[in-house]
């Protein structure tokens, strides 16, 4: 929940501030108070995010077991990429067989490293336009405006990235339509399972064997 209404104040507080010029954003500054309001409640969200980010990539990846399994998992694998040659024959009538997965799907594993390297982007620029000054004096005017345009510039891509590509897989792909519930509860039926994750369901049904 926290990447979530971080995320969601972020794109609402930052893209009035990208696109200033258009008439809406306008309208979302001054309904929100003005700049000096947005501007606060902009870093807010960061400090929500970053808070996060490091949690995750400390505390729970590091001394979490289940955090450092999937951590491993997610990581980039040979199958992934035979699953993609295998999804595209699949969509396009070559083979009557979806992929299998296991416990993450490469879309998932995509999902997940786009929002590690934004992070690191978003909060590496952000914390050199939040001290603005320091940074000059530290790096030199460039680096600075480099910043910025990174910061804008990923950020419409995040925004963009959700809208488009998150918004699909979670609420408008036909498999989970009107919305996936993983992201709540993270619990899957087990025709869910079968139907998304195989392999992961074979996994868990061995070892439940073995254990008995």
């Amino acid at each position: 929940m926290t990447l979530f209404t971080s995320v969601l104040l972020l794109i609402f507080t930052g893209m009035p501030e990208k696109f200033h010029e258009a008439g809406i954003s306008g309208f979302i500054i001054n309904a929100l108070g003005g700049i000096k309001v947005i501007t606060i409640l902009h870093r807010i969200g960061a400090v929500g995010l970053s808070a996060m980010f490091a949690y995750h990539c400390t505390i729970y990846t590091i001394f979490f077991r289940q955090g450092r399994r999937d951590f491993v998992e997610l990581l980039p694998m040979p199958k992934d990429l035979f699953d993609v040659i295998q999804m595209i024959k699949y969509f396009f009538g070559l083979s009557k067989e979806r992929p299998k997965f296991g416990r993450f799907s490469y879309i998932e594993k995509f999902d997940y490293w786009a929002v590690y390297w934004g992070c690191m982007v978003m909060i590496g620029s952000g914390v050199i336009m939040w001290f603005e000054v320091e940074s000059i004096n530290l790096f030199g005017k460039v680096v600075v405006d480099i910043a910025k345009e990174a910061h804008s510039d990923e950020g419409l891509l995040c925004a963009l990235a959700i809208l488009i590509w998150h918004f699909y897989n979670v609420h408008l792909n036909p498999r989970v339509f009107p919305m996936s519930w993983v992201w709540w509860n993270g619990k899957l039926t087990k025709d869910e399972m079968l139907e998304e994750h195989p392999l992961e369901y074979e996994r868990i049904m061995e070892k439940k064997e073995t254990k008995s």
